[in-house]
């Protein structure tokens, strides 16, 4: 499950959720958030505007693609040394 969020000038402002290709991308959209109102379950003809977040379930490769290279961070695991020693 992911949260994606529909920014100011996004290309997906004024399309529907269909219209997205969300669904070609093995992506459901389970509920829309916009401004107080919650939709669940959305009908894919509902247009998406500026500001609105959608829950999504789905192949996390697919959501990952959808965010800019420039946004995304790299997780690096922080690596400790362990104490040498026996178990208890």
């Amino acid at each position: 499950m992911s949260e994606i969020y529909i920014p100011e000038g996004s290309d997906f402002v004024g399309l529907t959720i269909k219209d997205t290709g969300l669904w070609e991308q093995d992506i459901n959209v389970l509920t829309l958030y916009r401004g107080a109102k919650v939709i669940p379950n959305p009908k894919v003809d509902r247009v998406l505007e500026a500001g609105d977040k959608l829950l999504c379930y789905g192949r996390m490769e697919s959501m990952r693609r959808m965010v800019p290279a420039k946004a995304r961070r790299r997780r690096r695991p922080k690596v400790r040394t362990l104490e040498s020693g026996p178990a208890e």
